[in-house]
């Protein structure tokens, strides 16, 4: 089983600093990585990149040999590796066994929302090669300074949420740049919590622009609420705590962090239930877990995702004995 992340998100959104600076965090704690550009017009790599689709096709060749724009040629592109996946499984081969796959896709929306070419190009490596994918969706942190772009932003994940069928986390990205966009209508958790969007809109009727539009973008509004699927995550590229933090929530997302386990499951669960105190209970994790140092941070998070009694086990055993020790001091 191959773990991975597939990185799309509009133009501009970060989505190549993205992988070259989470590629460069994994690989810091121990994890081998496979950047592989799946962009055609993406001809300037920061990073090492596994594989290229430019050795496939390119973006400016399909647009001079068929009159296509950048819109069009890309669109034709995504069709051509759909019709030779076979290139694609083939080039991934080397990676399958030991590597932590980041797939750098192109910025046009529409290949996530509308088309079905990348839908069915992801959804053939997860059948054929095993993979578990976490879409990470790449949203400017510029857009909350516009309470109708931000809007749009909500539409777009939710309708790319709706299209790829994915383990999906939305990234407000270059959240270390967002004073300089201007002051924020609301606190940030606001916009990352997709709260109360009708807050919105005594400041949308402030723009003359949005005022003929006052009941579509109500309903639009309405539209994202009814579904509670979108949420956001902030991110900077250059903090490492915000990559600590998103690289919690995916390994949550594709079940990475309970991967390894298989092996050990019949000796965690009778570990969680036997009658042991709460260190030794993660002392004896600890052991039966071998993994990177590095990665000590997510063992217990493994244990509790497989076994919900876990945590449950040590909280209870800690209010009992936090009961006795009341008792006994009223008693006195």
């Amino acid at each position: 089983m191959v773990f991975g992340q597939v990185v799309i998100g509009p133009p501009g959104s970060g989505k190549t600093t993205y992988c070259n600076g989470m590629s460069q965090f994994l690989k810091l704690i121990g994890r081998k990585v496979a950047v592989i550009n799946l962009d055609p017009a993406n001809d300037a790599l920061p990073y090492e990149c596994a594989v290229n689709i430019e050795d496939l096709i390119k973006l400016e060749d399909v647009m001079n040999e068929h009159s296509l724009g950048p819109n069009g040629g890309l669109v034709y592109c995504m069709d051509y590796l759909q019709k030779n996946i076979d290139w694609l499984e083939s080039k991934l081969m080397p990676f399958i066994k030991d590597h932590y796959l980041l797939f750098d896709f192109p910025g046009q929306v529409e290949l996530f929302s509308v088309h079905t070419n990348v839908r069915n190009i992801i959804n053939k490596l997860m059948k054929k090669l095993d993979l578990r994918l976490t879409a990470i969706h790449l949203v400017d942190a510029h857009l909350c300074s516009d309470p109708g772009k931000y809007v749009s932003a909500l539409l777009l994940s939710l309708s790319t949420m709706i299209h790829l069928e994915l383990p999906h986390i939305n990234v407000l990205s270059k959240i270390d740049l967002i004073e300089s966009y201007g002051k924020l209508a609301f606190n940030l958790d606001f916009y990352t919590d997709v709260q109360d969007l009708s807050y919105l809109q005594y400041h949308l009727d402030q723009d003359p622009r949005h005022a003929k539009y006052r009941k579509l973008t109500k309903e639009l509004c309405e539209v994202v609420e009814d579904y509670g699927l979108v949420n956001v995550t902030s991110f900077a590229i250059d903090d490492s705590e915000f990559k600590r933090k998103l690289r919690k929530y995916l390994n949550k997302s594709n079940f990475y962090v309970i991967a390894h386990m298989d092996g050990s499951r019949d000796k965690y669960s009778c570990l969680v239930v036997k009658d042991t105190d709460s260190d030794t209970y993660l002392t004896l994790v600890f052991k039966l877990e071998k993994r990177p140092t590095t990665e000590e941070r997510d063992i217990e998070e493994r244990i509790q995702l497989r076994f919900g009694i876990a945590r449950w086990f040590v909280d209870e055993k800690w209010r009992k004995s936090t009961d006795t020790v009341d008792r006994t001091a009223r008693s006195r």
